[in-house]
C-alpha cells in the first residue's frame, strides 16, 4: 500500500511539472523599468503588459501612453504560432502575430492593412524576474523607431 501512496506522490509532481514547464515564461504581470529602458523619438511606453491563459490561447493586455502622453490600450488573442490574430483598441495596428524561438524568447510582428509596422523579440531573462524587449516601428509619417524596453515581473 506504501508503495502504491508513493508511486501515486511521484506521478503527480511529475505531471504538475510537465504543465508548468508548458506555461511560457512570458506568463503574467509586467511593469516597464523606464530606468533601463531606451526610447527613440516618439515612441509609444507600454507602462504594464500582462500575458493571460485565454482557453488554450493566450492572451495580452498593453496599457501605456503615446508620445503625446495619452493613455493607450490593447489586447490582443491568439497562439503563439507566428500566425496573426486581431488586435482591438490599437490605432497602429489592427494585427499581431508572436512565434516562439525558445522557452524564453519569441519573436513579433504587427501590421496595420497589409503593411508591417512593427516588428521585434522578447526575451526573459534564465531567472525569470526581466523581460527584455527590442522593437523597430515605422510611424505614420514614414519614421523609424528602435526600442529596447526592460520591464519587470510582478
Amino acid at each position: 500500500m506504501k508503495l502504491k501512496a508513493i508511486l501515486f506522490a511521484v506521478a503527480v509532481f511529475f505531471a504538475s511539472a510537465v504543465v508548468c514547464s508548458a506555461q511560457s515564461a512570458h506568463m503574467g504581470t509586467w511593469k516597464l523599468n523606464e530606468a533601463k529602458s531606451k526610447f527613440g523619438k516618439g515612441a509609444t511606453k507600454n507602462h504594464t503588459v500582462v500575458y493571460e491563459a485565454a482557453g488554450d490561447q493566450t492572451k495580452v493586455t498593453v496599457d501605456g501612453t503615446d508620445a503625446d502622453g495619452n493613455a493607450v490600450h490593447s489586447e490582443w488573442t491568439g497562439k503563439f504560432d507566428g500566425k496573426y490574430y486581431a488586435v482591438t483598441g490599437s490605432s497602429t495596428s489592427d494585427m499581431r502575430s508572436y512565434r516562439r524561438i525558445n522557452s524564453r524568447t519569441m519573436s513579433f510582428r504587427e501590421k496595420k492593412g497589409t503593411r508591417i509596422v512593427t516588428s521585434g523579440t522578447l526575451t526573459v531573462a534564465a531567472n525569470g524576474k526581466t523581460r527584455t524587449v527590442t522593437t523597430d516601428t515605422t510611424d505614420a509619417k514614414g519614421k523609424r523607431i528602435h526600442n529596447v524596453t526592460v520591464y519587470d515581473k510582478q
